[in-house]
């Protein structure tokens, strides 16, 4: 994809995210937009960004297709919360990526992937007492819908 089709996708990306969480009306300054922290159409802010203009670049198009689904689940995500709405199969896709699962993981995966990656962090089995901790956590917020 050339640079300047990328810009106005990612553009369009974030009149999608207005359209959805602010129903076009003005953010206030509390509210602000998860493209900025995913996006960015200047190469100024590349290291502030989750997926910088060069990374997209590269990524092939069923990445690309990948790093949007994450995208729109933290976006639908968000929208839910802010307008206290609870979904139980919904999860932050921010925990499920200490985990490396996908947006759409279900309790199952959740369970099955912290028990393998405990198995391999844990500090008595010559782990890494850290990585256990921020599993705990992760796991705990994922459980208590935090």
């Amino acid at each position: 994809m050339e640079v300047e089709q990328l810009k106005r996708k990612l553009r369009e990306l974030k009149k999608s995210e207005k359209r959805i969480r602010f129903n076009y009306g003005s953010t206030s300054s509390s509210m602000k937009y998860i493209w900025d922290d995913y996006f960015s159409t200047k190469s100024s802010n590349e290291l502030t960004v989750k997926y910088p203009l060069w990374k997209l670049i590269e990524l092939k198009e069923q990445e690309l297709e990948e790093v949007l689904e994450e995208y729109f689940y933290k976006v639908y995500f968000q929208h839910c919360r802010e307008n206290g709405l609870n979904f139980h199969d919904i999860y932050d896709v921010e925990v499920l990526s200490v985990f490396g699962l996908d947006p759409g993981a279900g309790m199952e995966d959740i369970k099955r992937r912290f028990r393998e990656l405990a198995k391999k962090y844990h500090p008595d089995h010559g782990g890494d007492n850290d990585k256990m901790i921020e599993l705990i956590d992760a796991y705990n917020k994922l459980i208590n819908k935090e």
